[in-house]
């Protein structure tokens, strides 16, 4: 079997390697236009921070031992231009000598991958204008920062590259701004969540602005300023990481079936409308494993698994990939943020009646040394209690929230299949009862009618309108407001008539619910929480 995988770096050198492990008889060529053959691409804005501090780190292979260790034959700096499907045949050129030569399949892979969005502004060809795909990229910007020269920088693009760029520039003493034309930074995070997220980089000194377009970068020969929709930012350096185009232009004319901005559409077998035509990772659109929908998931975790079921399957072995789940995870400067399967309108949007609870809990035990919180955001279907998706900020260890909700996810589980499940506790790691059982708890009472509460952006659409604020804490910490105590709440309250309309905070929602509980005792009978408390809506105090 004669096997050519266009493109290498995730997806084509992974989908090369199992091949051969599974069929060693098989002749597997790759033929990729890069010289890097195999990247950690990931790990490029931690190279630009000096995490990591080689560039020989980033490369996983050259492609001499990556030929040496799996038997595949590797053509770096060959560009195929073409498809011919009826021949099985593709067209290559060499970039060094320009000559072109016709390789014939029995099989082909697709894995392309995706180039940067190269906006076309005045200025984008100025010194110091970086984008972030490559280790070239990487190092560029790297030398840069470490020259002294940029003191200001603005990152066009609020997506993880981009905030992973900002940080690590931020962790250099570069000033840095960040700007996107979306409402929110963050995509793939209700709003309410990236909001928060955006007042927290402010605080940390990356001033985040959104609603905003790049419209020029302004200089010489250098980067001066940065013209925006909504003024003109000094700057010595613009990083553009405004997203990616997957690179599948040479497919025009080929026949093969392309959706979703240009990416290659594949059945559950990676299998394009020719059966024996593959594609897989960033060029590749896939389905959502919620709700079967056309996705979209440029991320080098896909793109390893796509390159797997596509070399088990051309060896015979063909398992069907039920999907993505939207799962991303970033880090930032004093803050993790992870997301897993539908938002609250994505759910919406796919037909399901969505109920949400954020919250607020302990990361570990609240009296082991450097415990903090998790501000958890759940989303579920109303009717049926499935588990719908997750979203997860804080210090600590968001991966495993995330990570358990993937699960959960995948098993199509519903919230009382989370809600008394077996969780590792010691107080270094965890609560007695884990951070997302907590969360899940908190979302059954609210569906069972035992929580009444308002969510954070129900209250920053004016939902508390007529509501008087309880101030709920352990101490009175609400300037202006009505203080109770939870613990001399032994009866009724004379301050207040039974039907009052009554909004409790305290800081992370659980002392306030508590009061709530108490109230409806006592014969309140129009009492609300506020999700999240003063933590997660302080600004709005």
């Amino acid at each position: 079997m004669k096997v050519i995988i266009i493109g290498g770096v995730a997806a084509g050198t992974k989908a090369a390697a199992k091949l051969k492990r599974e069929d060693r008889s098989a002749q597997v060529t790759i033929l990729t236009k890069s010289e890097d053959i195999s990247y950690a691409g990931c790990g490029l804005p931690y190279y630009v921070g000096d995490v990591i501090k080689e560039r020989k780190q980033l490369i996983v292979n050259t492609p001499q031992s990556f030929a040496k260790l799996t038997g595949a034959d590797v053509h770096t700096l060959t560009e195929v231009i073409s498809i011919d499907r009826a021949a099985k045949e593709v067209t290559a050129v060499d970039l060094t000598t320009k000559e072109e030569t016709r390789y014939s399949y029995d099989k082909l892979i697709i894995a392309t991958g995706a180039s940067p969005i190269r906006p076309r502004v005045e200025g984008a060809e100025l010194k110091n204008v970086f984008y972030m795909r490559t280790p070239q990229d990487a190092q560029d910007l790297r030398d840069a920062a470490a020259s002294g020269t940029i003191r200001r920088a603005v990152v066009a693009g609020g997506g993880f590259i981009g905030l992973e760029v900002a940080e690590n520039l931020a962790s250099q003493g570069i000033k840095v701004s960040v700007i996107d034309m979306a409402e929110h930074i963050m995509p793939g995070f209700d709003p309410e969540m990236a909001e928060f997220v955006e007042n927290h980089l402010a605080d940390e000194g990356i001033m985040p602005f959104t609603n905003t377009k790049l419209e020029a970068i302004l200089g010489t020969e250098k980067v001066e300023k940065v013209q925006t929709s909504r003024k003109a930012m000094k700057a010595d350096a613009a990083v553009l990481c405004l997203g990616i185009r997957p690179n599948t232009q040479f497919l025009d004319g080929s026949g093969i079936e392309l959706t979703q901005g240009g990416t290659v559409l594949v059945n559950e077998y990676m299998q394009t409308n020719d059966a024996d035509i593959y594609a897989l990772g960033d060029c590749a659109c896939v389905t959502n494993r919620i709700t079967g929908a056309p996705a979209w998931s440029p991320m080098g975790s896909s793109a390893n698994i796509e390159g797997r079921l596509a070399a088990t399957g051309l060896a015979g072995e063909g398992k069907p990939y039920p999907g993505v789940l939207g799962t991303g995870i970033v880090k930032l400067p004093g803050l993790n943020a992870g997301r897993t399967g539908l938002t609250e309108s994505a759910a919406r949007d796919a037909g399901f009646d969505p109920v949400t609870v954020t919250c607020v809990v302990d990361d570990k035990a609240h009296y082991y040394p450097d415990a903090s919180y998790f501000i958890i955001k759940l989303i579920a279907d109303k009717k049926t209690e499935r588990f719908l998706g997750i979203q997860c900020l804080g210090k600590g260890a968001v991966d495993k929230i995330i990570d358990i909700a993937v699960m959960a996810l995948s098993m199509k589980a519903v919230l009382s299949d989370l809600e008394n499940l077996d969780f590792a506790y010691a107080p270094p790691f965890s609560t007695a009862i884990h951070p997302l059982e907590h969360a899940v708890n908190i979302l059954i009472n609210k569906i069972s009618g035992r929580l009444e509460s308002i969510t954070p952006s129900e209250f920053a659409a004016g939902a508390a309108e007529g509501y008087r604020v309880i101030d709920a804490s352990m101490s009175p910490s609400i300037e202006g407001v009505d203080f109770l105590d939870l613990a001399n709440v032994n009866g009724v309250q004379p301050q207040y008539a039974a039907d009052d309309k009554l909004l409790l905070v305290c800081a992370k929602g659980k002392r306030a619910y508590m009061l709530q509980n108490r109230l409806k005792y006592y014969g309140y009978t129009n009492t609300k929480v506020l999700e999240g408390g003063t933590t997660f809506n302080g600004a709005e105090f």
